[in-house]
This record gives C-alpha cells, structure tokens and sequence, in this order.
C-alpha cells in the first residue's frame, strides 16, 4: 500500500530576502532564507541578535517587504496576496498590544469588530476566547489592572480572534514569572492539540525552546544554520541526545544565547 503524500507546508520560503540601505551601505539582515513549516507543527525559530529572526518574521505577518524571494502562508502568496495571508494568520509581537485604559472585554470585542464580526458574534467570540484562555473573571477590568500572564494571554486571545490557520509568537514569555511561563507553555499545546494551530515561536529561553518545539531552525547572520528537531540537533552537534539547548546552539552558532532582555531568572 502506497503511503499518502504528506499535507504541503503550511509556511514556505524559498531563498527570502531582506536588505536595509543605510548611509554606510546596504545591510543584508536575511540573506536568502529557506524555510519550511508543517501544518500543526511548534516551530521554535531561534538566533542570537541581530540573526535576522524578527525581521523574518515581519515580512512573515506582511510587516514588512521582503526585497527578494518568495513565499506562501496558508496558501496565500506573500507578495501578491499580502490580505489573504493576514486573513490566515495571528501575530502576537513582543511589546503586544492591548490599551491599558479600557477593560478587557471592550479590547476583545474591538478585535472581533475590526475582523468585520457582527457585534454578537464579536461579543460571543470575546466569552470563548476568555474561557480558553482563563480570562472570563477579568472581562470588566481595565487592562492595566492585569498581572504580566494574564496580559499576555489577552495578547493571544485577540491573536487567536479570527481563527487563524497559523500563530507567530514573538518572544511570548519574556518579563515573566516561571509560574506564568509555564501556563503560557501549556497554552501553547492546547492550540496546536484542540485546534490544529500551527504556531511559529521566536524566544531567547533555550529551555522554553526545547520543550515545546517539535523542531528547530536556528539563523545566524541572515541564513539558515540549522534544522532539525532538538533530540537531533543535540546529537549531530555536541555528541549527545542529552546534551542542553545552549551548548548545542553555542555549537551551532559559536556564541551563546543571548540573554531575555529583562534578565528575568528562568527556573530550569
């Protein structure tokens, strides 16, 4: 019996690029990058600074033009339909973006309007994500009156708002708690076991990295480096399957990863 093709990836790049002109010169930030991301797949894209990972991303979520290469998410092209790729996809940025003066359930329901949602269904969209996501006690708080875990979960929440086919996450977890961390961790496996969610996730915690991507592509200087799952990666770069996430990637990069920039502990 003939195995069935596998699905096509859900995120494909091929030779992606990205130059900046500046007074001294152009910047290649990507320098032609190759990517591949399977339909449901945790993807954990790493890189030390500078890599060229948000940059990457940013051209992903239509952010931003890419100067050369080509690239399709959730079956839309990135240049020439840029409108059916955001209908498909959710981004939670780093700094996120929520208005700390009005209460959370008004954010949700604004989300769900600017999605072109009927007020009902707007305001019935806000009560479900709020259940997934533990926030229904604070729906008439102010955002300002949220703890950093519960802000994050309302980041991903209005991410989540139109069902999208495909989440990038842009360092998550940074600033917060090792308790907070971990729920969000858990956060991130229930999208991709109830829904399918394919979730693209950048993060300085090497640890966070391994324990939830099914596997990694690590950038450095604008390329890919490398690719593979972490099990993998371990092996092929330091010898041992049992070996840490930051010695392999010291091994692959030659630089250690750089630190979250609040230099929060990480509980290990």
């Amino acid at each position: 019996m003939t195995a069935p093709e596998p699905p096509p990836p859900i995120v494909s790049t091929s030779n992606l690029t990205r130059t900046f002109p500046t007074q001294a010169g152009p910047v290649e930030a990507v320098r032609g990058i190759d990517l591949t991301v399977r339909p449901g797949e945790i993807l954990g894209f790493l890189g030390p600074n500078g890599a060229g990972k948000t940059t990457t991303l940013r051209m992903l979520t239509t952010l931003l033009a890419p100067t050369g290469g080509t690239a399709t998410v959730a079956g839309h092209d990135l240049l020439t339909d840029p409108t059916g790729v955001r209908s498909k996809i959710g981004y939670v940025a780093q700094s996120g973006g929520v208005d700390p003066h009005i209460p959370v359930r008004e954010e949700l329901v604004t989300q769900g309007r600017l999605y072109r949602l009927t007020k009902s269904q707007a305001a019935a969209r806000a009560d479900e994500l709020a259940e997934a996501l533990d926030l229904t006690a604070f729906l008439d708080r102010n955002c300002s009156a949220l703890s950093g875990g519960q802000r994050r979960r309302l980041d991903i929440a209005m991410g989540l708002t139109h069902r999208p086919e495909v989440l990038f996450l842009d360092e998550p977890t940074t600033g917060l708690d090792p308790a907070s961390r971990s729920d969000l961790w858990d956060l991130v496996r229930r999208l991709r076991s109830a829904f399918g969610t394919t979730v693209v996730l950048t993060t300085h915690y090497l640890d966070e990295a391994d324990a939830l991507s099914d596997r990694l592509v690590i950038i450095d200087k604008g390329k890919v480096v490398a690719d593979g799952t972490p099990h993998a990666l371990k092996l092929r770069h330091t010898g041992s399957p049992d070996a840490s996430l930051q010695d392999t990637f010291l091994a692959i990069t030659g630089r250690a990863a750089p630190a979250p920039k609040d230099n929060t502990p990480v509980a290990v």
